[in-house]
C-alpha cells in the first residue's frame, strides 16, 4: 500500500547523476581490463559505463528497470576492473531506497548485494566482500531513513490539517447550531402569536434578529482567526470571544426562547486562561442548545466552579433523561473539546431525572500551551 509520501528525483538531478557516472567511471578503466582483454575488453567497459549513467537517468521513472541496470552494469564492470570496487551500487541503493517504500526496495537490496559482493567472494576475498556488505545495508538504511523522516513530517503536516479542520467545523457547529436553533425557537413563537398578540410577535422577531447578528459576528470574529492563522497576523486575535463572563447573556438567550435558566457561580477565580473560558462556554452553549432542542425541558441550571488549577461547569436540565446526547456531532464535540485542553466531560442521565452534563477543564494545561504559543 506504500506509505503516502512521494519522492521525487527531478530531471535535473538525474541528468546531474548519470553525467556524474560517467566522470566517475571513466578514469578507473584506464588499466588493461580482465576476462575480455584488448580493445574488446574496453568497448565492454565503455558499454557498461553507458548502461550506468543510462540507469540514472532512467531511476527517476523507472525505479526498478533503473536500479537494476545500475547494479547488472556495477557488477560488470567490477569483474573486468576488480580494483574498482562497487562504488556507485552505494549510491543508487541509496537512492532507490529514498525513492520507493522499503518493503518495495528489498529486492533492490538482495541485488546490490549479489553486484558488490559476488565478484569479490569469486575471487575468495572473503574481507572484502564482508566490507562491502556491510557499506550496501548502510547505504540501503540511510536511504530508508530519510524517506521514514519525509514520510513523518508529511503525515504530521495532514494531521495538522485534520485537525485544523476539525477545530473549524467544531466553532462552525457550536456557532451556527445554537443561534439557529433559538432562530428557529423564536420564530415559531412569532408565527404562534402573530395575529392573537402582534406585540408578542415583534418581540419574538426582535429577538430572532439579535440572534442572528451575534451569530454574524462570531463569525466574522472566527474567520479573522483563521486569516491570522495563515497569515501570521496577530493582532486578529485580540478580537473579542466569548468567555465565562457572557454566560449570564447566553443563559438570557435561551431563556428568552422559552428554556428557563438559571446560572450560579462558586468560587470564581481571577484569571482564568482564554482558552479555557471560551471552551467552556461553547461547552454551556452546546449543552443548553441540545436541552433545548431535544430534551423537551422545562427549565436548566448552570454551575461554573473556577479554581488555582481548574474550572468546572455542569449543565443540568428536567427534560426527558439522554435526548440530550442528540446523534449529531454536539457531545462529540464537547469531549474533543474538553480532550484538548486535558480536561474530561461527561454526559448522561443526571441521578434526580433530566439530562447533565459535566466538564472538567484544567486552568495551568492551557496556560502552558498559552504561553508556548505566544513565544
Amino acid at each position: 500500500m506504500g506509505d503516502g509520501y512521494t519522492a521525487r528525483f527531478s530531471r535535473r538531478w538525474r541528468a546531474v547523476a548519470a553525467v556524474g557516472a560517467v566522470v566517475v567511471s571513466v578514469p578507473l578503466l584506464t588499466p588493461a581490463p580482465l576476462v575480455v582483454a584488448g580493445a574488446a575488453g574496453r568497448t565492454v567497459a565503455a558499454l557498461l559505463v553507458l548502461a550506468q549513467s543510462a540507469g540514472f537517468w532512467w531511476l527517476g521513472v523507472r525505479h526498478r528497470l533503473g536500479t537494476a541496470v545500475v547494479l547488472a552494469a556495477a557488477a560488470g564492470l567490477q569483474v573486468l576492473y576488480p580494483g574498482m570496487g562497487p562504488g556507485l551500487v552505494f549510491v543508487v541503493v541509496c537512492t532507490y531506497a529514498w525513492l520507493r517504500p522499503a518493503t518495495e526496495t528489498l529486492w533492490g537490496l538482495g541485488l546490490a548485494v549479489l553486484a558488490a559482493c559476488g565478484p569479490a567472494v569469486a575471487r575468495g576475498r572473503w574481507a572484502m566482500a564482508g566490507l562491502w556488505l556491510g557499506g550496501v545495508v548502510l547505504a540501503w538504511s540511510w536511504g530508508a531513513l530519510v524517506r521514514a523522516r519525509g514520510a513523518r513530517r508529511l503525515a504530521e503536516r495532514r494531521q495538522a490539517v485534520l485537525e485544523e479542520r476539525a477545530r473549524i467545523a467544531r466553532e462552525l457547529h457550536d456557532v451556527l447550531s445554537h443561534t439557529v436553533s433559538v432562530m428557529v425557537v423564536q420564530a415559531a413563537a412569532a408565527d404562534d402569536v402573530f395575529d392573537a398578540d402582534p406585540a408578542r410577535a415583534r418581540e419574538a422577531l426582535r429577538r430572532t434578529e439579535q440572534a442572528g447578528r451575534q451569530a454574524l459576528a462570531e463569525l466574522r470574529w472566527f474567520l479573522r482567526t483563521v486569516r491570522a492563522d495563515d497569515e501570521g497576523d496577530a493582532a486578529a486575535h485580540a478580537a473579542p470571544q466569548p468567555g465565562l463572563g457572557d454566560v449570564e447573556r447566553l443563559a438570557e438567550t435561551v431563556t428568552a426562547a422559552g428554556l428557563p435558566v438559571t446560572v450560579r457561580r462558586e468560587d470564581t477565580a481571577a484569571d482564568v486562561p482564554l482558552a479555557v473560558q471560551l471552551s467552556a462556554y461553547r461547552i454551556i452553549q452546546e449543552a443548553l442548545t441540545n436541552a433545548l432542542r431535544h430534551a423537551g425541558a422545562g427549565k436548566a441550571e448552570v454551575v461554573i466552579r473556577s479554581g488555582p488549577s481548574e474550572v468546572s461547569v455542569e449543565i443540568r436540565d428536567d427534560g426527558r433523561g439522554g435526548s440530550g446526547a442528540g446523534a449529531g456531532q454536539g457531545i462529540p464535540g464537547m469531549r474533543e473539546r474538553a480532550a484538548l485542553l486535558g480536561g474530561t466531560l461527561r454526559a448522561g442521565p443526571a441521578p434526580g431525572g433530566g439530562f447533565e452534563v459535566a466538564a472538567r477543564l484544567p486552568t495551568t494545561v492551557a496556560a502552558a500551551a498559552t504561553r508556548e504559543h505566544n513565544r
